[in-house]
């Protein structure tokens, strides 16, 4: 495949099945009827098939928020001002954001990483620059990025996840930050799942919708001034923005650690979508935080099969349906490593 992917030695294969039965005997003799924990049996034992272990642990949670900007932003694809994207890189960094809030009160580490923003930060500890360049070009009329950059991108986010994992991390969340970031979504909705494109677009954060009609014009625009191959490598590139790019080399680094991954809403699975062009075996890593607003994105999710924990009518991106699920995860791990089981105390099987 690509040489720096390979460097990075993304082998990523589905989680061993042969302990299905062990975990579904120790889920099924908790007390409790079969089944009536629902959707927390299947998580734990999602988990249990990515560890690999009867009692699966969740360590030292992390979340690594990817900002970078678009050069499609300038055709007005949203209501925001691609200032935005710098400005909340620093409330982030202040830590007054959304993600900031549910980060402190669930335990994780926040990590904010400058992929591409058109922006000259002041030197910060607490700010990772990884940038490629002051945002990507403008996929009108040309490819958002070059292959090169592409592949720095994945290998930019795989990174993040390395140190993570060394930090003793095996459950991570990712977010976003790029204003435009819908409108490059859309087009890796479209192109990788055949969905018309005008189920694809949605308003973005223009909770009024008023946006959506110039932003499919626009967007129709650019995918029938498209003319290279649609391979997956290609379209990421030509339509990626780098915040994206580097979740979804993130995403694949994580599958590859087995560690689970937490998705967050359209724009994070739009990431997992992507990484699932390269390695479809991803997707198994992966739990689905909730189902947003964005138009898309209970599409995506019905596309790939998912179900997501929570159903807030979230549409704030940044990850923060992600860390709002953790606690429904971390319920699942204390079920399956608290609960009793039948053989353990006198209880009579009462189904």
């Amino acid at each position: 495949m690509i040489n720096r992917l390979t460097e990075m030695k993304f082998e990523i294969k589905a989680p061993d099945e042969d302990i299905i039965p062990y975990l579904q005997d120790k889920i099924d003799n908790l007390t409790k009827p079969k089944g009536a924990l629902g959707q927390l049996e299947e998580i734990a034992m999602q988990i249990g098939m990515i560890q690999q272990r009867l009692s699966p642990e969740l360590n030292n949670p992390y979340h690594i928020l990817f900002a970078g900007d678009h050069g499609i932003a300038d055709e007005g694809v949203s209501t925001a001002p691609k200032s935005v994207t710098y400005e909340m890189v620093l409330n982030f960094l202040k830590g007054g954001a959304g993600i900031n809030f549910l980060c402190r009160q669930h335990g994780f580490k926040l990590k904010v990483v400058d992929a591409g923003v058109d922006y000259d930060f002041e030197e910060n500890s607490e700010l990772i620059s990884r940038k490629i360049r002051k945002g990507t070009r403008n996929l009108l009329n040309e490819p958002a990025m070059l292959l090169d950059e592409m592949e720095l991108a994945l290998v930019s986010g795989a990174e993040q996840v390395i140190k993570a994992h060394r930090e003793g991390c095996n459950v991570i969340s990712f977010g976003e930050m790029g204003i435009g970031n819908t409108s490059t979504s859309a087009l890796w909705m479209h192109y990788f799942t055949g969905i018309p494109l005008e189920k694809c677009v949605g308003a973005g954060c223009d909770y009024t919708g008023g946006i959506v009609k110039h932003k499919l014009a626009v967007l129709s625009q650019a995918r029938d001034n498209f003319n290279g191959e649609s391979t997956p490598e290609t379209v990421i590139s030509h339509f990626g923005g780098f915040e994206t790019v580097m979740t979804v080399g993130a995403m694949l680094k994580a599958a590859s650690l087995k560690m689970t991954f937490i998705v967050d809403g359209f724009i994070m699975t739009a990431c997992l979508l992507a990484a699932k062009q390269l390695y479809p075996e991803v997707q198994s890593y992966a739990v689905f935080g909730h189902q947003g607003d964005e138009l898309g994105h209970k599409l995506i999710l019905d596309y790939l099969g998912a179900k997501p924990i929570l159903n807030l009518g979230l549409r704030l991106g940044e990850g923060t349906g992600a860390v709002c699920a953790y606690p429904i995860i971390e319920s699942s791990i204390r079920m399956i490593n608290e609960m009793d089981t039948f053989k353990e105390v006198k209880v009579s099987k009462y189904f």
